[in-house]
């Protein structure tokens, strides 16, 4: 792969590194006050590090980072990212999920031809591995939130009147139904205390 045309692929990261910062930046702001605001803070502060080491070595090989990762970009993952985050945080993750894994495949594509033409700069060789992994990391992270979230779901749906508790007060009150109806006299000594359902 020619020079020029390297510089074109990773300005094309660069690209989408730069709308990924703004992206999950406008994502933390929607969800302030969650876990998952932190989570996507922290993927701005990575994302921004992809974005700078990648402008770093298109310079390095003489070109220049493209104006359409400075100017339009952020733009559009600013606006994309509050308009998502709209929609509640399931289906945020999910476009994130198909964003990340556009990246992980371009990633991975330029790393195949990269070592199919031989190229020999194993340090954007390591500096693009490095990427793609930590793109896949967001993306498992992102799957294993929805799969919590249907899952709670999906209990929440099915509690009985019963069990519409915390579990540990579930347990409790299990043991003492085995210990009192194997002695009838132990139930008056022992009197559960009242349960609370837990409020989220």
């Amino acid at each position: 792969m020619d020079v020029d045309k390297l510089i074109s692929k990773l300005n094309w990261f660069y690209s989408l590194e730069l709308n990924q910062v703004d992206f999950y930046n406008a994502q933390s702001k929607a969800f302030k006050g969650r876990y998952s605001s932190v989570v996507f803070e922290r993927l701005t502060y990575i994302e921004q590090n992809h974005a700078d080491r990648l402008g770093e070595k298109i310079k390095e090989l003489g070109g220049k980072p493209t104006a359409l990762g400075d100017i339009i970009s952020p733009i559009i993952g600013k606006i994309a990212g509050e308009l998502l985050s709209m929609t509640g945080l399931e289906d945020t993750l999910a476009v994130n999920i198909i964003i990340e894994q556009k990246a992980m495949k371009d990633y991975n594509d330029l790393i195949d031809r990269l070592h199919q033409d031989k190229y020999s700069d194993q340090e954007l060789t390591k500096l693009l591995q490095s990427n793609f992994v930590d793109e896949h990391f967001h993306t498992e992270w992102f799957r294993t939130k929805i799969i919590a979230m249907k899952q709670y779901e999906f209990t929440a749906k099915h509690f009985s009147a019963r069990t519409e508790m915390d579990p540990a007060n579930q347990i409790i009150e299990d043991f003492l139904d085995n210990r009192t109806r194997s002695n009838p006299k132990r139930a008056k000594m022992i009197k559960p205390r009242p349960i609370k359902t837990v409020k989220w």
